[in-house]
């Protein structure tokens, strides 16, 4: 048997690449996790977003966060970037789609999906510790009013979220030995419903992978290698289907030109780096002919969760919005749309620059003029509370955001090209027909939910003027199929053409899902997982499966 370095090497340690680390180091494997991210603390989270330095990840402009926003021409994406993946900043909702996903999109037929989910489903929610949320806050009490208006009150729910509330009857923010994993976890604190999920928890309440899987990882002998990025990944002895494993390059992702380059050798690779991160990384080795055999399926069936983001603001109301969980419920206004009350902690206003007032009518030029006119009504007839609507400050106590989202088919498709304004990089762009940039009958219920509540709807200022939804759950693009000619993975999440190599993001996604994404990731890699024999038995605690 060849000597290799590692035996598998995992790009990325989001939801996929932690579950991923996890089990191959249960199954006896040398692992090491190559994360572009930095290691966030309670000690060195950000108190706001308004901290961009320490928010915002766009490292060349010396942002060193957790939070990107990517543009592209059909799209702006909000996704994370950190150890533990989007975990640290994402709104901890794990659910469960409707089984109706999996009779579409070209993951249809491959294996008994409504049989076989439940147990993976119930798995990575006892790893990420789901439970239903027990603090309704004011928005979610905003929510339920609305529901009630608009006749869907009996489809409202808290939702289930990746939190510890700790033990019946002690005050919040109550410490805690490890609640999960028979003291081999590390200690907790309960939540304290400050709202500040998003931003990173600093309270120590929510179930980050480093928290559980991640941690569980490294503890069984994981190699974390933090603020790195993968560059290349390549077969050795020639061997082009990688049948004699592979060497991957790695820099720093922090330095201006790449710094000193790492080499490992390995038995096989886990892409796990986010449909973004994935996508790129195997458009580059495809187009340099380090992998040249990967699907060109790859960038096809691009999806967003058919998403629109619209809230109500209530412009110096008296109830603080920001209370609660990130996402603490969410109700069905038909049976493709869901929509789920959002919130950041009170002080977190730096996103809102982006919100505006809500308006209707046909995307393009007109819907500019149909919103400057609506804009300039409303500031002759009650100039103040408008002004207040669309002034960033104090936005995060007094908005109630509804993110809504479809499970309809809608795709973009993206390719790695020469930008026109700069012939000398390749960057990921987006090609092909627009996705809808705003949901009727969600911009319904944010304008019946604000005459009901008393708060004005407002929605992005990037759907009215640039014809651009905003999704946080940009999935697909590397799709699960039977054939290459469908796909980039078959059932068991191989890459087609290679040995070894695989995919364990929310780029193997193969239709929207019409609720947050997480739970799926976690459940289908844990699938993925499965069907990798044992190396050999692990002299490791496996307190993850008790």
């Amino acid at each position: 048997m060849p000597s290799f370095d590692f035996d598998f090497v995992v790009v990325g340690s989001g939801f996929g690449g932690s579950v991923s680390a996890l089990r191959l180091t249960e199954k006896g494997y040398k692992v090491l996790v190559v994360e572009m991210g930095r290691r966030w603390t309670p000690e060195n989270l950000p108190e706001t977003n308004w901290k961009l330095h320490r928010y915002f990840w766009k490292p060349k402009l010396g942002l060193r966060g957790f939070f990107n926003i990517r543009f592209f021409r059909h799209v702006m994406v909000l996704h994370g970037n950190a150890v533990g993946g989007g975990s640290i900043t994402y709104a901890n909702t794990m659910l469960v789609p409707q089984d109706s996903v999996w009779d579409h999109g070209t993951w249809a037929g491959l294996d008994d999906w409504k049989r076989v989910m439940p147990t993976h489903y119930a798995t990575a929610k006892r790893m990420m510790g789901v439970v239903t949320n027990p603090i309704l806050a004011p928005a979610d009490r905003k929510l339920k009013e609305m529901a009630d208006a608009a006749g869907v009150g009996d489809t409202f729910y808290p939702t289930d979220v990746a939190i510890f509330f700790g033990k019946d009857g002690e005050d919040r923010g109550t410490p805690s030995a490890d609640p999960y994993f028979y003291g081999e976890g590390p200690e907790r604190q309960s939540c304290i419903g400050c709202g500040g999920c998003m931003v990173g928890c600093r309270h120590n309440a929510k179930n980050t992978l480093d928290k559980n899987y991640l941690y569980l990882a490294e503890k069984n002998g994981a190699r974390v290698l933090a603020e790195t990025k993968v560059v290349d990944v390549r077969p050795l002895n020639g061997k082009h289907d990688g049948s004699e494993g592979y060497e991957v390059f790695t820099q720093s992702s922090l330095a201006w030109f790449g710094g000193k380059a790492q080499r490992f050798t390995t038995r096989g690779v886990i892409f796990a780096g986010s449909s973004l991160g994935t996508q790129e990384l195997l458009f580059r080795l495809k187009q340099s002919g380090s992998l040249p055999h990967i699907s060109n399926q790859l960038g096809n069936r691009v999806l967003t969760n058919a998403e629109s983001l619209i809230a109500v603001r209530y412009p110096g109301g008296a109830e603080d919005m920001s209370k609660g969980i990130a996402i603490g419920s969410g109700i069905y206004i038909d049976a493709n749309t869901h929509i789920e009350a959002t919130r950041y902690p009170r002080g977190s206003d730096a996103l809102s620059p982006l919100s505006t007032l809500l308006v209707n009518g046909r995307p393009g030029p007109t819907r500019i003029f149909t919103w400057l006119g609506t804009l300039g009504l409303q500031l002759l007839k009650s100039p103040w509370r408008t002004f207040r609507a669309i002034q960033p400050f104090g936005a995060a106590h007094e908005t109630l955001i509804l993110l809504c989202m479809q499970a309809i088919d809608g795709h973009l498709t993206m390719r790695l090209k020469r930008p026109w304004y700069w012939p000398f990089i390749k960057v990921l762009t987006t090609a092909g027909d627009r996705i809808p940039t705003y949901i009727p009958a969600a911009n319904r219920f944010a304008e019946l939910g604000a005459s009901v509540t008393g708060g004005v709807p407002c929605t992005t200022i990037t759907e009215v003027l640039f014809n651009i939804p905003m999704t946080a759950h940009c999935i697909g693009g590397a799709g699960m199929a039977d054939t290459p000619e469908r796909g980039v993975i078959d059932h068991h999440n191989r890459i087609f053409g290679y040995t070894n190599l695989y995919i364990c993001d929310g780029s193997m996604v193969s239709a929207n899902l019409g609720v947050n994404p997480a739970l799926t990731i976690t459940a289908l890699t844990e699938r993925a997982m499965e069907h990798i024999p044992e190396k050999a038995k692990p002299h490791t605690s496996d307190a993850s499966r008790q």
